[in-house]
């Protein structure tokens, strides 16, 4: 949730004179461009994008189960927009919402949220990427538990990085699409098992990252056994590139397999990661996400000269 609704105010059904609040399951692509267009405003005002990458990309297919809710003013102007993924209902419903900067503490934001409410059934998952005040009350107002804290980390890439000391018969090369798409997602799916987004990637999910224009598949660094070739563990690197923004590389996915854990792999591959965003891409900031409750990962990047941006919190109801 990206609002800054105030905590007293218009009901929770109310919204900015005029609003009006409609589902559907279809945007058109004019719809489309003006969730992006709020999007960003959004972004620009809070210092957070409100929507995360799994909700763009869905955006961007008209064939992906969801419902979007849109708020317009009555003169058409989008002041408020939903997203609910219904791909799993059962599981949960996950929420991001978002209100226009200009447009804010008229009530939209609750309306929105309660037209959620209305279009859902079985649990809710709503992220507040941010972790607002004001989102954090309007949640509580609506019942939603605070369930989970992801941590936005960043380091400074002209620090002296790590060397990436790679464990005796083991190797980096880059990813070749095609020929390591099963092997990679076997890795992923199992050094993510507990995880609830990254665990359970698909062929699908891997190949629409691969056709994003920023996918280079040179920065998707492997870690293989010299003698057999087997795939132990990854770094994915990415760079955001956004006119009027400065660049900044991520370490996208990193992961190992579990049965090459505990012999310094991780840090060996976020080193190379690291170093290929300095002197590859020329970047010179790099950030990360990681959840609060994954304390080892956490403590390994402290390690690696990283510290807490800011944070993102999903809230639960039902």
């Amino acid at each position: 949730m990206s609002s800054t609704e105030p905590t007293s105010g218009p009901g929770p059904d109310a919204a900015a004179p005029g609003d009006r609040v409609a589902p559907t399951e279809r945007l058109t692509t004019a719809e489309v461009t003006d969730v992006l267009a709020l999007a960003r405003a959004a972004g620009d005002a809070d210092g957070a994008d409100p929507l995360d990458e799994h909700v763009l990309l869905r955006l961007r297919d008209p064939g992906a189960p969801a419902v979007h809710l849109t708020a317009r003013a009555a003169d058409g102007t989008l002041t408020g927009y939903a997203h609910l993924d219904t791909t799993a209902p059962a599981e949960g419903v996950g929420v991001e919402l978002v209100v226009h900067p200009a447009h804010r503490r008229r009530g939209t934001g609750r309306a929105l949220a309660r037209g959620v409410l209305a279009a859902a059934s079985g649990p809710l998952r709503a992220w507040a990427h941010g972790d607002h005040p004001s989102a954090a009350a309007l949640a509580v107002d609506l019942g939603f538990a605070r369930a989970r804290v992801l941590f936005q980390l960043r380091r400074p890439l002209a620090a002296a990085l790590p060397e990436p000391v790679l464990p005796e018969g083991v190797e980096l090369r880059a990813f070749r699409p095609g020929d390591d798409d099963e092997s990679w997602l076997a890795v992923n799916n199992a050094a993510f098992a507990e995880h609830p987004e990254q665990g359970r990637w698909t062929v699908d999910d891997l190949r629409v990252r691969m056709a994003e224009p920023w996918f280079d598949p040179a920065g998707f660094l492997l870690a293989v056994e010299s003698a057999t070739g087997r795939l132990l563990g990854f770094h994915w690197t990415k760079v955001h590139e956004r006119p009027g923004s400065a660049r900044i590389g991520e370490v996208y996915v990193l992961g190992v397999d579990p049965s090459a854990h505990r012999g310094g792999l991780g840090r060996a591959l976020t080193a190379a990661g690291l170093a290929h965003l300095r002197d590859r891409r020329g970047l010179d900031r790099v950030m990360l996400y990681v959840d609060e409750s994954n304390t080892r990962a956490v403590a390994l990047y402290e390690r690696l000269g990283f510290a807490r941006w800011s944070a993102h919190v999903n809230y639960q109801l039902g």
